[in-house]
């Protein structure tokens, strides 16, 4: 056996300065104007006058919407939700799931493309970058230049923009849980409590963070949407598309050259759909999960197609069965069965919600004594009822023990309850001795003007013998 050591040379390299992990490159997306920018720009402007309006309007004396946690209500545009009915926030959180898995069965990622809180505060950083930065190319020169007076006040004038804004989201936010007109005077009286700041700061910063500093990192990365929405795709399923058939192979050439003659398809490799896309693919890749179906790819492809005077759709909304020339089925059996169930949880909560019992009786027994017995041979049994007033106006409430029951009420059977107030009143009830024995289960009504009824059953003990 040789055992000759064998001389291994070694060179050493300078360090090149390169990393293991590559940069996360800025993406600069190009304003575009076309159909479904427009449409963007409208449902951008629904969503947030929704959600900057509603805590300033006014219903039946209350915020229009306020989610007042301290005192356990929620004011919905004139329906007021109480701790009892939390059951229907868990059902409309189940409707919006089957909402989202409906629509993205049919439509694809229209959500994340037009409605998602991320997309719609990104196009607002985004259009205040452009007012104090300029346009796409304006900005990538802007960020290649040295530092500059320019440069500073540029830079000052966005940060400024975003973080005014970012804390009016924030202060907006805090105003749906926080009257926000006593939320207004505290601000600016500088009297906010150490919460309300706490969470205008963090919503703020949040805000910032997402949609300015972020941006397309949160759906590529952080999203968990677009990591299971394949689940919920299939061969008929909207999406948008890079027509290879039509397109390839592509190459750029004038407008005036007779493609055909050249060997080429309609895609002049112009990158215009890759400059305006705000996650930074090339449609033409093929389906991607960072694509959140914007569409501004198909306005920017459109507008070239028009210069070239070639059909518009080079890129567009299809479905992989239209691509191959198969027709598309919106109703299809996966379809049918989110459609039906999320038909049927509409319906539910829908009548649900509009047969709340407006009131609410509870009856918690004395645990002191079973019954007691008094001088003129009755039994009595002691309560404390509760009655909730979930109606905007005061009622009187009165009480009765249910027809043919030997049990009577000792006192006052009329009680005056305040609009939303939790009334809670000692009760008394007796019989004579020998008309109930053991325990016996008894019906409590308690009834107000307008037909407004609610019943609670009560246990009522006796002795079991004489």
């Amino acid at each position: 056996m040789n055992s000759a050591a064998k001389n291994i040379s070694l060179t050493l390299v300078p360090a090149s300065g390169d990393s293991l992990y590559a940069a996360q490159q800025k993406i600069y997306p190009r304003e575009i104007a076309g159909r479904f920018a427009r449409l963007r720009l409208l449902v951008v402007f629904v969503l947030l006058g929704i959600f900057y309006t509603f805590p300033w309007l006014s219903w039946d004396g209350h915020q229009a919407v306020l989610f007042d946690l301290p005192a356990r209500k929620f004011y919905i545009f004139g329906l007021t939700f109480w701790p009892q009915d939390f059951f229907w926030l868990t059902w409309l959180l189940i409707i919006a799931a089957l909402s989202l898995f409906f629509f993205t069965a049919v439509a694809g990622r229209l959500w994340c493309g037009y409605a998602c809180p991320q997309t719609v505060w990104t196009e607002v950083f985004l259009w205040l970058e452009r007012i104090s930065e300029g346009t796409r190319n304006q900005r990538i020169k802007l960020d290649a230049a040295p530092w500059t007076r320019e440069k500073l006040l540029r830079k000052s004038a966005k940060q400024s923009l975003w973080i005014l804004f970012s804390l009016w989201t924030g202060f907006t936010f805090v105003g749906f849980f926080t009257p926000i007109v006593v939320l207004g005077h505290e601000t600016v009286n500088a009297s906010l409590s150490g919460w309300e700041t706490f969470w205008i700061v963090f919503y703020g910063f949040a805000t910032y963070g997402n949609a300015g500093f972020l941006r397309e990192q949160v759906c590529k990365y952080m999203c968990p949407y677009a990591r299971f929405q394949t689940a919920m795709f299939d061969y008929d399923t909207l999406i948008i598309s890079y027509d290879a058939v039509r397109g390839e192979p592509r190459g750029a050439r004038k407008k005036s050259a007779d493609a055909k003659s050249l060997g080429l398809g309609d895609c002049i490799s112009c990158q215009a759909c890759v400059q305006v896309c705000p996650t930074g693919i090339d449609i033409r890749d093929g389906m991607q999960i960072e694509c959140i179906a914007c569409a501004a790819c198909i306005d920017a492809c459109d507008d070239v197609m028009d210069k070239m005077q070639y059909p518009r759709g080079l890129i567009r909304y299809t479905t992989e069965n239209m691509l191959a020339g198969k027709p598309r089925r919106i109703v299809r059996p996966r379809t049918l069965v989110y459609a039906t169930l999320l038909a049927a949880l509409l319906t539910t909560f829908a009548w649900g919600v509009a047969h709340r019992s407006p009131l609410i009786v509870e009856i918690l027994r004395d645990r002191n004594a079973l019954y007691r017995e008094t001088a003129d041979a009755g039994i009595e049994n002691s309560y404390t009822i509760k009655l909730v007033n979930k109606t905007r106006a005061p009622q009187r409430l009165r009480l009765a023990v249910a027809s043919g029951s030997p049990v009577l009420i000792v006192g006052n059977r009329d009680i005056d309850v305040s609009a939303g107030e939790v009334a809670s009143v000692p009760l008394t009830l007796r019989i004579t001795r020998g008309a109930l024995r053991g325990m016996s289960s008894i019906t409590l009504t308690a009834s107000a003007e307008g037909g407004i009824v609610a019943n609670q059953a009560a246990q009522f003990f006796a002795p079991e013998v004489e």
